[in-house]
């Protein structure tokens, strides 16, 4: 069994940003000790450098290891930048093994022409579609990518050809490999529902939408509308998370994280509100 605490937004720097509320949850995390953490982007508010050394302050206080990518309000005022300094890289992918302690990384390469992945790719498709749905998943090995969909000083997002290619290539070999796969992106690929009129969306999504499922990715993690919800699609569970610590909450929902239960058979999907009771998202068969 793989036990993932999935986070997001937290705001550091805005007006709305509770600390109490963020120390609550991270003791609530730090409770649950999770394999691994999983952070969907905003960090910060406004992507200003002292925001950022404030959150390497805040991040040390879990005790699990943290993945991050970045949300549209951390690409502010060269924050993306920042981000990349004092953060990590924006886009990464793990190959994480319950065998594995170091966590073999794979860099993103933004340089690799896109005729070469193209290619490589297609014949992967061509493998993939050939070989029908998967017939199990190896739980025990995880293939987790970032993708960075922010742009620079506005709210909508991107992942873009080069970004997406590079995507599939992992994809594809997650897929012949029968590993347990999840995207983290912080930009919502389907729209939520009671987050209003549909904006700040992400650009590419119907592209992005279809590689996922193409390549039956089992979970795809985002943030950025501050309202959780699940969705199923084909063999893919589309998760979002509520705000970790922010105060820009619609109606009634509060202050939030989910969980996920990997077992053998079907994943558990668990949102932890702000000093309320936890709810089921949803139970799914893999």
């Amino acid at each position: 069994m793989t036990f993932i605490a999935h986070i997001s937004d937290f705001h550091v720097g805005g007006a709305d940003f509770n600390e109490d509320v963020f120390f609550n949850n991270v003791d609530k995390v730090n409770e649950l000790d999770p394999d691994f953490i999983v952070f969907t982007g905003d960090f910060t508010n406004h992507g200003y450098y002292a925001e950022y050394v404030k959150t390497t302050e805040y991040i040390k206080f879990f005790k699990s290891m943290l993945f991050s990518i970045p949300g549209n309000h951390d690409a502010r005022n060269l924050g993306y930048e920042t981000f990349q300094n004092l953060i990590g890289e924006r886009s990464w992918a793990r190959n994480l093994s319950s065998n594995n302690e170091n966590n073999d990384k794979i860099k993103y390469d933004a340089t690799l022409k896109e005729k070469h992945m193209f290619k490589d790719n297609e014949k992967k498709c061509w493998t993939k579609k050939n070989n029908g749905s998967k017939s199990f998943v190896d739980i025990s090995n995880i293939t987790l990518v970032g993708l960075d969909s922010s742009d620079p000083d506005i709210s909508d997002g991107s992942v873009g050809r080069p970004q997406q290619l590079w995507m599939e290539e992992i994809l594809a070999d997650s897929y012949i490999n029968s590993t347990f796969s999840i995207v983290a992106i912080h930009h919502h690929v389907l729209p939520i529902p009671k987050t209003g009129r549909e904006r700040n969306i992400l650009l590419d999504a119907g592209d992005i939408l279809k590689s996922l499922t193409d390549f039956e990715v089992n979970m795809v993690l985002s943030g950025h509308k501050h309202v959780p919800y699940l969705w199923k699609i084909e063999n893919t569970l589309f998760a979002t998370a509520g705000s970790f610590s922010s105060l820009k909450l619609r109606g009634s929902c509060p202050n939030s994280f989910n969980t996920y239960e990997i077992e053998e058979d079907y994943v558990e999907a668990t949102l932890k509100p702000y000093r309320k009771d936890d709810i089921l998202l949803g139970k799914h068969k893999l």
